[in-house]
């Protein structure tokens, strides 16, 4: 049977809309749209905490990685230019408990450059003998006096450049103990200690080659604080 043609009435007649589709709904399930994902943050006091805490721990993790890089620059700058010094292996003035093995012939009295210390409680010890030795010809420099709690006839100090002028005072002041430290000039020092009773007579003095005199391994070793205590010198002395 054939269907009616359509009259103009029904041609005319308005077509109902489509309803919407609810973007809220997805098979059934609700979809949280953005603007509730923020409202549900915004209200949540420990998201706020959280977040405010993360970005603090960043910006002290920032400051401190800036602080480290500048540190560092400046640092190396300092070292460059000789601001700051890094220590090395012989920057140390403390004297050593090695012992020369070398063997030394007698130097001329007259190229030897000398300091004179006194650590006893004898008033112008280091003046008394200062003069002996320059009446043998030594050159003496600085006299003054000192602190030691190394005990003995006295102490003999001197760098490497100074061991065979050291050698030549040790036959001079018989009874003494060498110690190297770290200068770099000849120079030698006599600390005189509290067992100090007198030089050698000129006469008497052995001249023939000989190592130098150092302290027992045991008082090396065991009993450092009775190493002497070297007084500070103006450069070159």
């Amino acid at each position: 049977m054939a269907r009616p043609a359509a009259t103009e009435q029904d041609t005319q007649r308005p077509k109902k809309p489509k309803r919407p589709k609810d973007v809220t709904q997805l098979h059934g399930h609700h979809v949280v749209t953005g603007s509730e994902l923020r409202a549900t943050f915004a209200d949540d006091p420990t998201v706020r905490r959280g977040s405010f805490g993360r970005r603090l721990f960043h910006g002290i993790v920032l400051v401190l990685l800036v602080g480290i890089i500048a540190a560092g620059a400046v640092g190396a700058w300092a070292i460059m230019n000789g601001v700051i010094k890094v220590p090395t292996a012989v920057a140390s003035t403390a004297p050593s408990s090695l012992c020369p093995t070398t063997t030394f012939d007698y130097v001329p009295n007259e190229t030897v450059n000398l300091n004179v210390f006194n650590a006893t409680s004898r008033g112008g010890l280091a003046g008394t003998v200062a003069a002996e030795f320059t009446a043998r010809g030594f050159k003496v420099g600085s006299v003054a006096n000192s602190d030691t709690a190394y005990s003995g006839v006295g102490v003999v100090v001197s760098g490497v450049k100074g061991q065979a002028a050291a050698f030549n005072v040790q036959r001079n002041l018989a009874g003494t103990d060498y110690f190297q430290d770290n200068r770099e000039d000849g120079s030698v020092d006599v600390i005189l200690t509290p067992g100090y009773e007198g030089l050698v007579e000129p006469q008497l003095v052995d001249q023939t080659p000989g190592k130098l005199l150092c302290p027992r391994e045991d008082l090396r070793i065991a009993d450092k604080s009775k190493w002497p205590v070297v007084p500070t010198l103006p450069a070159g002395q």
